[in-house]
């Protein structure tokens, strides 16, 4: 595994990005406006639900969440899933309005994959840590850097990177996608390295990889699982493979600290289906606390229990029921991708899909 160099090292050993900092979400356009809403700001969240179920069939939308978001959210939309799945519920859809409830990127693609439906995202400024670690002016310079490299991006970035990379890929088949790629191409993975590190340990295939991350993902540490391990430990554990401590898992599993039988590496649509096929009487799981949700409507047997408890995404946690309203009623905000922008990264998603179907 080669590191890329756009991350540069302090002496205390701290790794910082180069590129956008890390977004803020703590006073966005939305969050004031509906605080400021004579309407909204006298509603009852009944009311709200109420609105929101009047709006969607009155401008006859289709609306879309992400296994992240809040409870009420999940509960509300015609579709809840993983990045990609979303957009492709967005593809399919009749309808001529897609709410997406995600963050900004998670949009793009959607309008990337929908060209002639309106696109509205509750809150435009409901940003991506990962998706910011990486820039399409960075991905430009390291292609410089490596120019027979093949650049693999993970969906989890702006459109502008996507329309930079070669393919796209999931965290279900950043796998295969590697090993699709011929053995004597090198690769350049990006942006996130514990994916990548994973992706590379599985298929075999050396990686150059961009050091960015998920801030959420990256908190989990081994010593959360031998934790809550010791508390629980019948328990099977689920773990994303963004998180910073797959890697270190995976020693332990070797090494017998980790039962290797109950430990499984899965994406948010892995984590789904194990739920629902499970028999297992506690699930101990490592990504966002958002996800804790969905496990527990698709399985009311099984106990599911957060890895850690302040997992939590305050980007995916930026949409909210009164923005949901807002975005109904007002028809706000629309995300749009240049259509050149969009021809490209939708090539790398082309690819993607050709390599692994569906």
């Amino acid at each position: 595994m080669a590191a890329h160099q756009g991350f540069g090292h302090d002496p205390t050993g701290d790794v910082t990005p180069r590129s956008k900092r890390r977004p803020t979400v703590a006073h966005t356009e939305a969050t004031v406006a509906v605080a400021a809403d004579p309407e909204i700001s006298q509603m009852s969240e009944a009311e709200l639900i109420e609105g929101v179920n009047r709006l969607r069939v009155e401008r006859d939308a289709i609306i879309l969440a992400h296994n992240y978001q809040l409870p009420v959210i999940q509960d509300l939309a015609d579709f809840v899933g993983d990045s990609l799945q979303l957009s492709q519920q967005a593809a399919q859809t009749d309808k001529p309005l897609i709410v997406f409830c995600g963050v900004h990127f998670m949009a793009e693609t959607a309008a990337i994959l929908s060209p002639d439906k309106t696109v509205l995202i509750p809150d435009l400024e409901a940003g991506c840590s990962l998706a910011a670690s990486v820039t399409a002016e960075e991905v430009r310079q390291w292609r410089a850097e490596h120019p027979d490299g093949v650049v693999v991006s993970y969906v989890n970035t702006d459109a502008d990177v996507k329309a930079e990379s070669d393919y796209c890929c999931t965290s279900s088949n950043a796998i295969e996608v590697v090993q699709s790629v011929p053995a004597d191409k090198e690769i350049l993975f990006l942006p996130d390295m514990f994916l990548g590190l994973w992706a590379e340990r599985v298929s075999g295939r050396k990686l150059n990889l961009w050091l960015g991350e998920c801030h959420v993902h990256a908190g989990f540490r081994p010593e959360d699982v031998i934790r809550m391990l010791d508390e629980f430990p019948d328990a099977d554990l689920l773990l994303h493979p963004e998180c910073g401590c797959v890697s270190q898992c995976m020693y332990h599993i070797a090494e017998g600290d980790i039962p290797a039988d109950r430990s499984h590496v899965l994406s948010t649509g892995g984590m789904v289906r194990y739920a629902r096929e499970t028999e297992a009487p506690v699930a101990i799981v490592g990504t966002e606390t958002g996800m804790l949700h969905r496990l527990r409507k698709e399985n009311q047997r099984t106990r599911f229990i957060p890895l850690r408890e302040d997992a939590v995404c305050e980007y995916m946690k930026a949409i909210t029921l009164p923005k949901l309203y807002r975005a109904l009623r007002d028809g706000v905000y629309e995300v749009r991708v240049p259509e050149d922008t969009a021809a490209r990264a939708r090539a790398a998603i082309d690819r993607m899909l050709a390599t692994v179907p569906g």
